[in-house]
């Protein structure tokens, strides 16, 4: 399946500095685009990344129907255009499309349209340890319709953007018990962008508070922790690599599962369950905390060094260079890169 590609007439990247990415700023000449008619995918093509035009009654911007993906390719010492667990990517779509009463995207039209896309701008895909092409695909309710129901119209867009690294430094984090991200009976699980919008004030007023993010607690009772802002929470707790398990309040990390794949392959003891507030703060006072980091696509494998609770911010001792953490993000950036084999078949090479 090839799809028609309108050009752009002039490329922009001899004003881009590769060197330089803050993320999610710059982005590349062209996106991939398809249209659902309200029976079937039209109109598949990739065309110059531009403004589009929407009517001030569509769906979206009423009634929120969206959703979204975000993955990375990076580029190989010996330059290779290497994507990490794209079918993951897609699985969770269609997963969220469902929940969110969207039509599903054909594998052929996601992947395809994703490879296409790649190929054409492979020139913005940036060299150097911590730099890569992040991916965002989108899907958008585009019915000019007031009324709340399903729109029978939709658009799907795949953008990509050069970056580098998400967090550059170490996060000082406090856990949430006023507001919550998400109900057990909620769309946690799902990649929709209310989730986004209703995590924004409550982490406004954490950085007012000096914290980068907040650590979400669960709705019923706010005595679990839950995620970290927009990373899953993992924690290394007397030598157990200890996690919250998966619930429909939750998103399933495909990095948080590439690091539970990797730490069981390593012998690491991993435990998947309800962690509570109790037992994380018990740890610290107790000594046997050793390690706290949030895991995700942007975020990657980003270290937390203080937790807040209650006036009280407890102090994560610093990983050191053999720390499971440590090994884990030079493990994964040199998969990603292509610097080590892969024992687990998650690196497709587009080129």
């Amino acid at each position: 399946m090839n799809f028609p590609v309108t050009h752009i007439k002039e490329s922009k990247l001899a004003q881009i500095n590769l060197d330089k990415l803050p993320f999610g700023k710059t982005f590349s000449d062209h996106m991939f685009v398809a249209d659902y008619n309200g029976e079937a995918w039209v109109n598949a093509r990739i065309e110059p990344y531009a403004n589009i035009s929407l009517s001030p009654a569509a769906a979206v911007l009423h009634y929120g129907q969206a959703i979204f993906e975000g993955m990375k390719v990076h580029r190989s010492d010996k330059d290779e255009l290497l994507l990490f667990r794209p079918e993951e990517n897609y699985k969770r779509m269609q997963q969220s499309a469902i929940r969110i009463a969207m039509p599903t995207i054909p594998e052929e039209i996601f992947m395809e349209g994703l490879k296409q896309l790649i190929a054409l701008d492979a020139n913005w895909v940036p060299a150097g340890d911590g730099n890569s092409l992040y991916i965002r695909p989108v899907l958008f309710a585009t019915d000019a319709v007031i009324g709340v129901k399903p729109s029978q119209t939709y658009q799907f867009i795949i953008l990509t953007s050069p970056t580098g690294a998400y967090y550059t430094d170490e996060l000082k984090v406090v856990i949430e018990t006023t507001y919550s991200r998400a109900s057990r009976s909620g769309t946690g699980f799902a990649k929709a962008a209310g989730n986004y919008a209703g995590a924004l004030y409550p982490t406004l007023l954490a950085q007012q508070r000096g914290y980068d993010q907040v650590i979400w607690t669960d709705a019923a009772t706010n005595t679990k922790v839950e995620e970290s802002g927009t990373m899953n929470l993992m924690f290394v707790i007397d030598g157990v690599l200890i996690t919250p398990s998966l619930s429909p309040s939750k998103l399933a990390g495909i990095t948080r599962d590439s690091v539970i794949e990797l730490a069981r392959h390593w012998r690491l003891l991993v435990q998947e369950r309800d962690v509570s507030v109790s037992e994380v703060i018990s740890s610290f006072k107790n000594g046997t905390m050793q390690e706290a980091f949030g895991t995700g696509t942007a975020a990657n494998i980003a270290t937390i060094s203080i937790i807040g609770h209650e006036g009280v911010d407890y102090k994560v001792p610093a990983p050191s260079v053999d720390s499971f953490s440590m090994r884990a993000l030079r493990f994964l950036a040199d998969v990603k890169k292509g610097r080590t084999p892969d024992p687990f078949g998650w690196i497709q090479i587009l080129n």
